[in-house]
């Protein structure tokens, strides 16, 4: 069950909320040019859901009282959106979504501070890389300033849903499909924006735990002229086949390469990170670029964007392949290897096996028992201090 609740007026385009309970109201059919805040209509459930105790939160497992949702059509543009209880999608068996995959996502996270305060962490690109996938979908883009409002007042709605304590958040999941109820494969001529919210603990529960890697020389997550620059579904799909087998052979996830020369591409669901000292001597920490196959992570953004503002050492975007990895670790050159990603901040990676042999990847050296190198528990600790306010950055966006 549900009350209702209207808002007006009171969110402007700048992110300034004025008084929520305006006296502007929409009818539901309202049909807008864009997605609007002002417009936003709340419908709050009268049954709230028990809170799950934070120690037994499972990634992805629980979800929150509320939803948001905004319908849009060909014709008609932009519904007003609305926050509504939690609950299953009404589709037909047609559905465009389900025949040929219009679907993309996002993925962020609020964060409750040390004073209380939930945050956002960057979701301005987080819009800008959806906007980009629906547009490679020819689904319709949106304002996103203005989503990010509507997501801030879904989060405010379920704000006792924010876990407290480090490592712990609320997982937000934007998504857009098609609706269109026929078959055929043409652009849609309805879609469906929603966001939901998990709450959720920390990635590694007792600490870093590094992980074995698989380099996959038959199967590639991604490729030239196509998709795997955007974060659509059917790009994550494909991957499960071999992951099952990479897990089967005794390694935890997939290294995803291309070409004859295997070059590196991404680890897992992860954006990759090399540490290394490479053929000239000089020490680097070098991602593979957005060449069209990786995804433009918005933690690895950050990742290149903190280590440069270091100034320690030379950090560039380029191709690299598993050979010289694999000649760097005989040599002695390799230093640390890690993922980087919104669900785990950075994932530090123990060895990889590659034709054959595995290679050891180091971690601390200066520490046997450590799981996580010098470069990625730094990196952690302060996109962490970032992401939990301790430390005040532009990137830190406060839900008032």
């Amino acid at each position: 069950m549900s009350s209702l609740l209207r808002l007006g007026g009171g969110l402007t385009r700048g992110g300034h909320r004025g008084s929520l309970l305006g006296a502007r109201m929409l009818h539901a059919s309202s049909r807008l040019d864009d997605i609007r805040a002002a417009a936003l209509q709340k419908m709050t459930t009268t049954t709230p859901k028990a809170l799950v105790a934070k120690e037994k939160l499972v990634f992805g497992h629980t979800f929150s009282d509320h939803m948001l949702t905004v319908e849009w059509t060909a014709k008609g543009g932009w519904e007003a959106p609305q926050i509504k209880e939690y609950g299953p999608l009404s589709l037909d068996p047609s559905c465009s979504v389900f025949h040929y995959a219009f679907e993309c996502f996002e993925g962020l996270k609020a964060y409750r501070d040390a004073q209380g305060k939930v945050r956002l962490f960057r979701p301005d690109k987080n819009m800008e890389r959806m906007n980009q996938s629906v547009e490679r979908l020819h689904l319709p883009q949106f304002d996103g300033e203005q989503l990010i409002e509507c997501i801030k007042e879904l989060v405010r709605t379920d704000e006792r849903w924010v876990p407290e304590g480090r490592g712990y958040s609320l997982y937000i999941r934007p998504t857009v499909i098609a609706t269109e109820n026929t078959l055929g494969v043409h652009r849609a001529n309805s879609a469906l924006l929603y966001v939901i919210t998990s709450p959720c603990g920390p990635y590694f529960p007792t600490g870093f735990k590094a992980v074995s890697l698989y380099c996959d020389e038959t199967n590639v997550r991604a490729w030239p002229g196509g998709v795997g620059n955007r974060k659509m579904g059917a790009n994550y799909a494909a991957s499960v086949a071999p992951q099952v087998e990479a897990e089967k052979k005794g390694y935890q996830q997939v290294l995803w390469t291309i070409g004859e020369d295997h070059e590196l591409m991404e680890v897992g669901t992860m954006n990759l990170f090399v540490h290394w000292r490479n053929e000239a001597g000089e020490e680097e920490l070098v991602t593979p670029p957005l060449d069209g196959t990786i995804l433009p992570g918005v933690t690895r953004d950050s990742v290149l964007e903190l280590v440069r503002g270091w100034g320690e050492f030379k950090v560039s975007e380029r191709k690299i392949n598993m050979k010289q990895i694999a000649r760097a670790s005989d040599e002695g050159r390799l230093l640390e290897i890690f993922g980087a990603g919104t669900a785990c901040v950075v994932t530090p990676v123990s060895r990889i096996h590659f034709k054959g042999k595995d290679y050891a990847v180091p971690l601390d050296p200066s520490n046997p028992e450590s799981q996580a190198g010098p470069v990625a528990g730094r990196i952690y600790k302060a996109l962490m201090d970032i992401q939990y306010g301790d430390v005040p950055s532009k990137w830190s966006v406060p839900i008032d």
